[in-house]
């Protein structure tokens, strides 16, 4: 199982910071978040940057027990 840390918005349209998830890839890992969050955490979700284990991931990126893939929002300030 995989650690999906969500940050900013994606944490709050899935209302957790982090969920375990089965996946053997990044893509089957945000599917499975997708399939349990919902339409709102979709549409975040195409927004944000990927990262598995603290570095830029594609989808096809394999992912093991322990892994941790962090959706990251665009940030804005002012």
């Amino acid at each position: 199982m995989a650690r999906l840390r969500l940050f900013a918005s994606a944490r709050e349209v899935a209302g957790t910071s982090c969920e375990e998830i089965a996946g053997r890839t990044v893509d089957e890992v945000l599917q499975k978040a997708a399939e349990r969050f919902g339409a709102d955490f979709v549409a975040v979700m195409s927004t944000c940057r990927v990262w598995l284990n603290g570095e830029e991931a594609l989808g096809s990126s394999a992912v093991v027990d322990g892994d941790e893939v962090a959706l990251l929002p665009p940030v804005s300030g002012g």
